[in-house]
Parts: structure tokens; C-alpha cells; sequence
């Protein structure tokens, strides 16, 4: 076989970059990916009981990108959802981030409503604070209330997640987490805010169905150097410590067990996603219903437990935030910068970053511009 690209990855990032070659500059694409399945940890499914779930954990896809937006919008119909989530937290289940109905959930009315005005005084309705900004208030109470989400909801929930203390991981980690000033218990601010309608897999499989692209599933990138094929240049979406055989060493992830469980009742839980911070070992019950609109008189849910990752044996989800890590993939980077140009590196494994659905998007689409713009002067049209 011979073709001008080959992709290794089938996830949004390798589809996304396979989809424009082939449309928009008519080159033909191999996709080669190590899973029976395409979409990466995208992929959704229906269960032995007909539900559709998310295999690899829960999926929401949300932007404020339009280019993004109108471009996925090519390849599927939209259920406008918005995202709620809740957490545990002494016996009750509050929204996240934490806001004034959380506030009210877990405090006394008077304590409530004096925290409330103050966070209205000093930071303005409709604000989301992070918590670090909370932590530097001026004002006793806020601290205080900072101190209570960062041991409630956010310390023994990083611990389970990351296996390291808050303080080991980057400053950004805490740097994320808000407290919203207002009564909207929508998890995401974004514009747009939507699920598939008939999930990720097929609108994956409606972008991929080209004349120029093949793909060939449950295939290691090293059985293509035993298999004759041949191909002009590469778009790398994979681990890149295992591209360069790990000699600088693994770079470390964590990953999670989904332990999915079909029950004979309507709904299980009040959102799509309820965090457990403590006293137990997952980190969150996720329930597809919520997610997919699904109507049937059972419901399929997953507790989500982290884990180590160990190459082989389970899937490299989540790259670690930490200096040292970071360090580590730059050695890694400036092996892949030394190639000719027939390589390119792109996405959340290769990129050793932690990218959302539509970030993952976004970077394949400017790859794919660098692309377009070093074959000019051509008259091919890009849309």
C-alpha cells in the first residue's frame, strides 16, 4: 500500500487531521490504530443492555471556539446539554464548582447568607473566583470558606487522582479550581455546549468516511515497517516517549478502572457525574443517561477508580502536571524537532498535555493549516 499520510491514532486529533488531507488537499491517508475501535478514549457504545456508554469515561464536549463548533458541526446533529456536577460532601451532594447553592446546601442560613455577601462584596454576582484568589482574601471568613472547599472537595480528590500531594503537582492544578459566585449550576461557562446526538463514535465515523482514507484497526506502528506500506509523511498522535523506544525513560500518566453496573431503575444519581472526594476509593459515579438523553427503564453507571499506569497492561489517560515531567517530554520534544520534516507530533499523547475534546480539535486543525500552508502555492480551496 502506498499513501501520502500516514496517522497513527484514531482519536479526535488523528481524525480530525486524516479528515482535512483527505478533503480538503485530496491525499490519500492511512490510519493505523492499536484498539479494535476508532475514536480513542472518545469512544462510546451501547452496552449488553442497549445503553450508550462512554468506555473510557464521560465525554462532554464544550467550546467557545465557533471555528471549532461549525467544523464538528459538518459530521453530526447536536442535543444541547448542559453539564451539571455534583459532589459528596458530609453527607450531602452540592453542585460543582462550588457555588451560592452549595454554600446554602452545607452552611447554616445566617453563616450562608453573610459568606454570600461578602463573596458578592469583594468579588462581583456572576464571577468565578479561583480558589487560590480566595485563599489571599483579606477577609477571615473567606479564608476560612477557601480552607473548607480546598479540604472537602479538592485535597483528598487530588490525592486519589494523582497519587501525589496538591503542593507536588504544577500551581495551575489549584489554579483551576473556582468557587462561582452565583446560583448557575451549569459545570462549563462556554458558548457552546452540546453532546452528538447519536455520540462521538459516529460522528468520528461520518468524518473518516472518505474515499482517500483507510484505516486499519488493531495494528502497532512497528507492524507497518514489517507490512510494505508505504507513506510520504507521518502524523505521530501516540505516546512520544514510546515513538523514541522510552531511552530518555517513561513518561508518567495515571490512568482508571471503570467498573460499569446496569441497574433495574430509571436513574441512580441526581447528575451525570457526582464526585466522591472522601472516605471512598473511586473518585466519581458517572451516569450515561444524563449525557446521552437516553429513555429506558434502566440506567448504566460507572465509579471511576485511578490508577497507576503501567505501558501495556492499561491506557495512558491523564499526563502528570508536574515540573519534572514537563521537563522529561521537552528532552522528548527536542528528539522530535532533530527529524526531517516527513514527522509530525500532535495531540494529547504526543503533546504530553491534557487537551479537552474541542482543544484536541483546535490543534489538529492548525497542524493541519501549517500543513496547507507550506504546499502553497497550490490552488487547492480550503474550506
Amino acid at each position: 500500500m502506498k499513501v501520502d499520510w500516514m496517522v497513527v491514532g484514531a482519536g479526535f486529533t488523528g481524525a480530525v487531521l486524516a479528515e482535512r488531507l483527505a478533503s480538503q488537499l485530496d491525499q490519500k491517508v492511512l490510519i493505523v490504530d492499536s484498539r479494535p475501535h476508532i475514536g480513542g478514549n472518545a469512544y462510546d457504545c451501547r452496552d449488553e443492555h442497549g445503553m450508550l456508554i462512554h468506555k473510557y469515561g464521560p465525554h462532554i464536549f464544550h467550546t467557545n471556539s465557533l471555528a471549532v463548533w461549525n467544523y464538528l458541526s459538518q459530521f453530526t446533529e447536536w442535543r444541547f446539554y448542559y453539564h451539571r456536577t455534583l459532589a459528596a460532601v458530609e453527607g450531602k451532594k452540592v453542585p460543582l464548582p462550588f457555588n451560592l447553592n452549595s454554600l446554602h446546601a452545607l452552611f447554616p442560613v445566617s453563616y450562608a447568607e453573610r459568606l454570600e455577601h461578602l463573596l458578592v462584596q469583594h468579588f462581583g454576582l456572576g464571577r468565578r473566583i479561583p480558589l487560590v484568589k480566595l485563599r489571599q482574601s483579606p477577609s477571615e471568613d473567606i479564608q476560612a470558606l477557601s480552607g473548607y472547599i480546598y479540604e472537602h472537595i479538592f485535597l483528598h480528590y487530588t490525592r486519589k487522582q494523582w497519587d501525589l500531594e496538591p503542593e507536588d503537582l504544577e500551581p495551575s492544578v489549584l489554579a483551576r479550581v473556582p468557587i462561582s459566585v452565583s446560583r448557575d449550576d451549569r459545570y462549563f461557562p462556554d458558548i457552546y455546549q452540546a453532546m452528538p446526538s447519536q455520540g462521538y463514535t459516529q460522528l468520528l465515523r461520518r468524518m473518516l468516511a472518505h474515499r482517500n482514507i483507510h484505516i486499519l484497526l488493531n495494528t502497532e506502528l512497528r507492524d507497518m515497517a514489517e507490512g510494505g506500506v508505504q507513506y510520504g509523511r507521518m502524523i505521530y498522535t501516540g505516546p512520544i516517549d514510546s515513538f523514541f523506544s522510552y531511552c530518555y525513560g517513561p513518561l508518567p500518566y495515571r490512568s482508571a478502572r471503570f467498573d460499569f453496573q446496569h441497574l433495574q431503575q430509571t436513574y441512580y444519581q441526581g447528575a451525570a457525574i457526582v464526585n466522591y472526594p472522601n472516605g471512598v476509593p473511586f473518585t466519581r459515579i458517572s451516569e450515561f443517561k444524563y449525557l446521552t438523553g437516553q429513555k429506558a427503564p434502566g440506567t448504566t453507571v460507572a465509579f471511576e477508580y485511578p490508577e497507576p499506569y503501567h505501558p501495556g497492561e492499561n491506557l495512558p489517560l491523564y499526563p502528570i502536571p508536574h515540573p519534572a515531567n514537563h521537563e522529561l517530554y521537552s528532552r522528548y520534544l527536542e528528539l522530535a524537532k532533530a527529524l526531517d520534516g516527513r514527522f509530525l507530533f500532535a495531540g494529547r499523547l504526543a503533546d504530553y498535555k491534557y487537551y479537552n475534546m474541542d482543544q484536541a480539535v483546535a490543534r489538529a486543525l492548525k497542524v493541519f493549516h501549517g500543513i496547507a500552508q507550506s504546499q502553497r502555492p497550490s490552488k487547492t480551496r480550503i474550506k
